[in-house]
């Protein structure tokens, strides 16, 4: 079996290895720090395990219709054999396929049924995303510490605040104002629209609730670009519902159409991909970290790169994974690891709680285009003050539209009557779904297998997170409140079901590396900042002290834009 140690070590000499900033991955976070660091002035390295993917290039099926795919973009049966953890991923199907890692390329241990979603290629998984965006509120910061959950946050909104906005204007996020003190408003382009269906429901909640608000989704899509946005090269959202094929239009955001291309005009980016990080170099004389080692994904040769700050935006779990093999004298068990917490505390969002129904009304009445979002309720549980059993909130979402043809079909009938009626819409159904809080526990931990390898070298990754009997309890409030709602709204034949899904599904995976006052119940400070080792950052969904209710992405983003400021000051001070 391939070790680190069995390779030689090309370091080609330190000086041309050797950069200001070094960023680990190229996704959402990572192209973020990509941007601020390179936009002020630092020569930065981007590492990206993955193979390169260019905008508009590299985007192969972005202009394919239906009848060009042999099984018309549905993923076929060996496919869905071969790979039945990435098949379970919405954004996963003949059409898409190309940019979801394949499970038996890049095994991992489930000591617990954890469904662990990735896109191994520059961009990461903002190619895939789902692209809805809600800043956090105080409350989401402020009810850890309140409920006694988790360990207090080392910063709360107001922090955070001007960091949103500064991310929310370069990424363009389509939203209404709406002055609810639970989901801050923020800089936003026009909003998309709900249906008649939609505002059916909204109008029966404002009537019967003075806690719960329907709100049109925040999304990262251009419904009206603004110059800064051109200056891009992005142009407005098309509504294809096409997005995880790439979007040659740039109509939603992600790190390729975006923020690497910024980063790179500015002529400090220097991009290398199929670069495997093994760990990251810690200087016991210096006692700070110096470099990155690479392994190379093809030729498998390791390579060490340097620079003055590190940040490591990997993913939630790979950032985990490479902080846990960054053993040194100093930290036998890991970077920063002087707590035994690394890896622990690993937490994600609920998405088991599920109900269906049936609208009646509306038959004159039809719908245009393909939305790119769907109706919100933030959350109403938990929010002021703990007022529930259950620990954490819940957002719910829902959509209402007309079945297709599939109405008259199958159904019994005969002759022109029937036939007329496969071209005409069906009735009214409601979706509704939950996005819940799962509280953060030590036992739900990420740890490195001591058995097993994967071809370059690195152990595998042992995943041991599951639910609780505070994730049940959540699911059932939100099922009976939602049935409620929909009671009052009129809808018939209501039904509820309980996904069993496998955590990790949900692809909001945080925790391990997490944030927090005290170095001896937490990993990073305020700034993001290893507190045992002041030059490593870590901003990506790893540093999350607890989850909240709301979709990460954005304030990931807002994390990373905030962090790199503080770095680029402590380097012109001189410590870092």
């Amino acid at each position: 079996m391939l070790t680190v140690d069995s390779v030689q070590i090309n370091t080609r000499g330190t000086a041309a290895n050797t950069y200001d900033v070094i960023v680990i991955g190229s996704g959402i976070s990572g192209g973020w720090a990509a941007k601020e660091f390179c936009e002020k002035g630092l020569k930065t390295l981007v590492l990206e395990r993955g193979r390169d993917v260019k905008h508009l290039k590299d985007y192969p099926t972005a202009a394919k219709n239906p009848w060009d795919f042999p099984h018309r973009g549905r993923v076929s049966l060996s496919e869905s054999h071969d790979n039945p953890i990435a098949a379970r991923c919405y954004a996963f199907n003949e059409t898409s396929a190309h940019f979801i890692v394949k499970d038996k390329e890049h095994p991992y241990v489930q000591e617990k049924p954890f469904d662990w979603i990735r896109g191994y290629q520059v961009g990461g998984k903002s190619l895939i995303w789902g692209r809805q965006t809600q800043r956090w509120s105080r409350f989401e910061f402020e009810s850890p510490a309140r409920d006694g959950y988790a360990v207090e946050w080392p910063i709360g909104y107001n922090d955070l605040a001007p960091w949103y906005s500064h991310v929310e204007k370069f990424v363009g996020i389509s939203g209404n104002k709406d002055g609810l003190v639970n989901l801050p408003d923020g800089e936003f382009l026009p909003p998309w629209e709900l249906n008649c269906g939609e505002k059916h429901i909204q109008q029966k909640v404002k009537e019967h609730y003075n806690d719960r608000h329907v709100i049109i989704g925040r999304c990262a899509h251009l419904t009206k670009p603004q110059d800064v946005h051109y200056q891009q090269g992005r142009n407005q959202c098309q509504a294809r519902s096409l997005c995880e094929r790439g979007c040659p239009f740039g109509g939603y955001f992600s790190s390729n159409s975006s923020t690497l291309p910024w980063a790179a005009k500015t002529g400090n980016l220097t991009l290398k991909p199929d670069s495997v990080v093994h760990s990251v170099i810690y200087d016991e004389a210096k006692g700070k970290a110096t470099g990155v080692r690479v392994i190379d994904a093809h030729t498998k040769k390791a390579t060490e790169y340097f620079a003055k700050v590190i940040f490591v935006n990997a993913g939630t779990l790979n950032t985990n994974l490479i902080l846990l093999n960054s053993v040194s004298n100093r930290f036998a068990n890991g970077l920063g690891n002087e707590n035994d917490l690394l890896g622990r505390y690993i937490a994600f969002h609920n998405y088991r709680g599920s109900i269906g129904a049936r609208m009646e009304g509306f038959e004159d009445k039809y719908y245009y285009g393909r939305r790119p979002t769907a109706a919100f309720i933030p959350s109403f549980r938990n929010v002021f003050k703990r007022d529930m059993p259950f620990l954490g909130g819940y957002m719910m979402y829902y959509t209402v539209g007309r079945n297709g043809w599939g109405d008259a079909y199958g159904k019994e009938g005969i002759g022109a009557a029937w036939k007329d009626g496969l071209g005409e819409p069906g009735g009214w159904s409601v979706y509704m779904g939950m996005q819940g809080e799962t509280i953060p526990k030590k036992e739900n931990h990420v740890r490195l297998s001591k058995e097993q390898r994967d071809e370059w070298g690195m152990p595998l990754l042992v995943t041991a997170v599951g639910y609780d009997d505070n994730d049940i309890a959540s699911m059932k409030d939100f099922q009976a409140q939602g049935v409620e709602m929909l009671e009052k709204a009129g809808c018939k034949d209501i039904y509820t079901w309980d996904t069993n899904q496998a955590p990790g599904l949900d692809i909001h995976e945080m925790g391990g590396v997490r944030m927090g006052k005290d170095p001896k119940t937490s990993l990073l400070n305020k700034w993001n900042q290893l507190h045992v080792c002041r030059n490593v950052f870590v901003t990506d969904g790893a540093c999350m002290t607890s989850v909240g209710n709301q979709n990460p992405s954005l304030t990931y983003m807002a994390l990373t834009a905030r962090a790199v400021d503080y770095a680029v000051e402590e380097l012109k001070k001189g410590n870092l």
